[in-house]
């Protein structure tokens, strides 16, 4: 079966908010492929290794400052973006992703139901003087009818309040935003688990305090920090994933995740970033759904196109299914335990990319066998069975992301 088996080198992205030198788990996953030669410097920033099959791509992402206020456009947005400023959006795709907690993980994901976004206008006053007192004042009404009113009209007008209070802090300008920023942050730190009347539900005010304290230090003055009473703050253990539609708000914090999406490079960015900035495209794409965040974390299910040799049944291997409501992608992750844990991974009708994030083994395809470990990649051909097995006394874990084709066939 020739090429079904085939080591990938892949290349490593440097951006600021990436881990420095051997901190990085990225620097360490090049370098187990990188040409002769490749140095990994200890002041030098390590954030992704991208790894790419056909429409669909995945990265490794490690995080040591936050990833910018963004969304992804949709199709229809992204192909008119394309045609408008290919430089800044050089794709005509849309981007829905998903992100798999490697390491214990921060984000901000969704907007916040919208009872918490008045709490906070109420409770934060420089967010409200961002907003203005009328329009503060306004939303809050409306958040208070459409928690008692669940009706489509009513949700709607949630929407277009939330959408009018979203627009001013995001198109406040740069004085406006440092004065609020340098108030919020002394309230912050000076309050401590008192800072926004405590908090809601969803975020205590102590683990508010310190977000605001420590994206000030990473960022300065920035509309980000008043983006954190419009979105959900979640925290992912390893293992545990969000899926992210298009046009969905978002903001990677910290730590270090697998990340698979659609194939593009389309961002829509408004803050915690020096890199281009489109306010007014971000403000006019996001749905302004309000959700908690329960609504947009992934439930894994067991992966039953595997099978697990003797040692591996018997130690507690495992093969965990990611699958999104989409087509284009889905991902596994499969942790081999020490010494001869084997798992066969059944044919697919499409391509699969594995990365190995710890341990060393074995893989084999047909009577191709090759070895395997940590950073390393491999691509799978279509209609192959791969088959890996564990060795030393570590575990061997990995990520294989994939893509089937669907078989259409054509009665005449």
């Amino acid at each position: 079966m020739p090429h079904s088996l085939i080591q990938l080198r892949c290349g490593v992205n440097s951006y600021d908010w990436g881990k420095k030198g051997i901190d990085s788990c990225a620097a360490r996953y090049a370098a187990a492929t990188a040409p002769a030669g490749f140095l990994i410097q200890s002041d030098q920033p390590y954030a992704e290794v991208s790894l790419v099959e056909t429409s669909t791509q995945m990265k490794l992402c490690f995080g040591n400052l936050s990833l910018s206020i963004q969304a992804h456009p949709d199709k229809a947005l992204a192909k008119q973006l394309h045609a408008s400023d290919p430089v800044n959006y050089p794709d005509d795709n849309h981007k829905p992703e998903m992100a798999i907690a490697i390491t214990p993980f921060e984000a901000l994901c969704g907007f916040r139901p919208l009872d918490e976004i008045s709490h906070f206008l109420e409770h934060v006053p420089a967010l409200r003087s961002l907003v203005g007192q009328e329009e503060a004042t306004t939303f809050q009404r409306i958040a208070t009818t459409c928690s008692s009113n669940g009706t489509d009209e009513a949700k709607q007008q949630g929407k277009q309040a939330l959408r009018k209070i979203f627009a001013k802090v995001m198109n406040a300008d740069e004085d406006q935003v440092q004065s609020a920023s340098e108030s919020l942050v002394m309230s912050a730190r000076s309050d401590g688990d008192r800072f926004t009347d405590g908090g809601v539900a969803a975020t205590s005010g102590e683990v508010l305090s310190e977000l605001v304290s420590r994206l000030y230090d990473q960022y300065g003055a920035d509309r980000g920090l008043f983006v954190l009473f419009f979105t959900n703050y979640v925290t992912l253990a390893p293992g545990e994933a969000i899926f992210l539609r298009a046009d969905d708000i978002h903001a990677y914090i910290s730590g270090d995740i697998a990340e698979c999406m659609a194939t593009s490079d389309n961002v829509v960015r408004a803050g915690f970033t020096a890199r281009f900035k489109d306010v007014p495209t971000l403000v006019d794409m996001l749905t302004y759904n309000c959700t908690p965040f329960a609504e947009q974390q992934m439930d894994p299910t067991d992966y039953d196109d595997v099978g697990f040799n003797a040692k591996g049944r018997k130690s507690g291997s495992f093969a965990t299914l990611y699958d999104p409501p989409i087509g284009e992608f889905a991902v596994a992750r499969c942790v081999l335990k020490a010494n001869g844990a084997a798992v066969t991974f059944s044919p697919l009708n499409g391509p699969s990319i594995i990365i190995v994030t710890r341990g060393m083994g074995t893989i084999s395809v047909g009577s191709t066998a090759l070895k395997l470990k940590e950073g390393y990649v491999f691509f799978i051909g279509a209609s192959a069975e791969c088959a890996v097995c564990s060795q030393g006394d570590g575990e061997l874990e990995m990520y294989k992301a994939f893509c089937e084709v669907s078989s259409t066939s054509t009665t005449q």
